[in-house]
């Protein structure tokens, strides 16, 4: 089995207690309403959102992809931290066996955060990664994050 690491942060005006609670600890209600274009549902499956939780991602009709299921692994509720598992889904190829995500809201000194995000590529043995593919998957995060971001800055009580 192969392993590939990437790596990506971005700034955000938005206090890391918000961007987690509403990304990480209330996706499930929130994303979806703002992105109906991209994502039909986020579903919980199994648990209450605390480590060993899965969640679905129901992708909008029409979009690449169906779904995905990700795995709570860990939530470090005091420096914002999560990590999680992508574990199935048709984002999944035969040649991935499962991605872990790695993800942090640190506090900036202008109040916002930085938020830094980790992707771990577990392949099988001599797959290559098309970084082309994964650069479109990291624009596409990105954007569901400004997004949320955008959301946050509009209404600054949600989530507060």
């Amino acid at each position: 089995m192969g392993v590939t690491v990437f790596k990506q942060e971005f700034a955000s005006p938005v206090p890391p207690h918000r961007m987690f609670k509403a990304l990480i600890l209330d996706s499930h209600n929130l994303v979806h309403k703002l992105m109906p274009q991209a994502i039909q549902s986020i579903d919980i499956l199994q648990g209450d959102g605390s480590p060993g939780t899965v969640k679905q991602i129901n992708f909008a009709k029409g979009a690449r992809y169906r779904y995905m299921k990700h795995r709570i692994d860990s939530l470090d509720m005091e420096n914002y931290r999560c990590k999680y598992t992508l574990t199935e889904g048709d984002v999944l190829s035969e040649e991935i066996e499962y991605i872990g995500y790695e993800v942090e809201f640190e506090k900036a000194s202008n109040g916002g955060c930085v938020c830094r995000m980790r992707s771990e590529y577990h392949t099988r043995q001599g797959f290559e990664i098309n970084e082309d593919e994964i650069r479109i998957g990291k624009e596409r995060a990105i954007g569901m994050y400004r997004v949320v971001e955008a959301y946050l800055f509009e209404n600054p009580a949600a989530y507060d």
